[in-house]
């Protein structure tokens, strides 16, 4: 059974098709977890600045996304899948040299 983590600056934003928390209710924990990986990433405290929130609350959206990761792959997987079923991985809605990863 999974271990049940309690945070404090993320949470569910109603409304959202995404079932993974979000900071402070507004920023998606993936956005601010992807900011500090990477070829150029960004420290905890840089991410911080970057999007007003509190150096603790980009902790805990890295410590998410580590234990969360299926969920994660999950939804970009169903967001891609749903890009696709609707014609926008081509031109106009994507450049014209667009190949998706196979």
């Amino acid at each position: 059974m999974a271990e049940q983590v309690q945070y404090k600056h993320l949470m569910p934003k109603r409304g959202s098709s995404y079932r993974q928390l979000y900071v402070a209710g507004r920023i998606r924990a993936e956005v601010i977890y992807r900011e500090t990986v990477g070829l150029e990433p960004l420290t905890p405290e840089q991410v911080a600045s970057e999007y007003t929130i509190p150096v603790e609350a980009v902790h805990e959206a890295i410590d998410y996304c580590v234990r969360n990761k299926d969920l994660l792959d999950a939804e970009r997987a169903a967001e891609a899948a749903s890009i696709i079923a609707r014609g926008l991985d081509k031109w106009p809605y994507a450049p014209k040299d667009y190949k998706p990863d196979a």
